[in-house]
């Protein structure tokens, strides 16, 4: 399996108060999708994403990728223990060979997104959204809105 490097910041552009959950709880809520329970940011800072995923008012952005990553992986271990994790890039116009949940159309490319994705060991789970808690991400992470010249 091919180990991939996760991108130096995420984003997630949403709601500004599902977000101020996100910061100060580690609130984020898992969609099923193609099988999977997903949660999907974008490895870029875009203005143009917040129309394409509106009614996106804000963006949270997370400097510390690797530490995001491990404790929502560990938190959704805690809450679906018969669950497998993975992340990765998504693929756009092609199949990825991490699986459907990785793989959109090309109409979806300017989202650039890396993908946060659980599957059920169990063969006739039931996919419902979850939300998960990861505690207070405010030491390596920050909420912007459209205007942030920062990048």
């Amino acid at each position: 399996m091919h180990d991939y490097q996760r991108p130096p910041t995420l984003h997630r552009y949403a709601l500004r108060a599902d977000l101020e959950n996100a910061l100060r709880a580690g609130q984020f809520r898992l969609e099923p999708a193609g099988g999977f329970l997903t949660l999907s940011f974008s490895t870029v800072w875009d203005k143009r994403l917040f129309d394409v995923l509106a009614p996106a008012d804000a963006c949270l952005v997370i400097h510390n990728t690797e530490e995001f990553g491990e404790r929502l992986h560990r938190a959704v271990q805690r809450l679906l223990p018969n669950w497998a994790g993975i992340d990765g890039p998504v693929e756009y116009g092609a199949r990825s060979r991490l699986g459907s949940a990785f793989s959109k159309s090309a109409a979806h490319s300017r989202e650039k997104e890396w993908q946060f994705a659980w599957r059920s060991l169990s063969p006739n789970a039931s996919l419902h959204p979850v939300t998960v808690s990861i505690g207070n991400i405010e030491s390596f992470a920050e909420l912007r809105d459209r205007e942030s010249h920062l990048a």
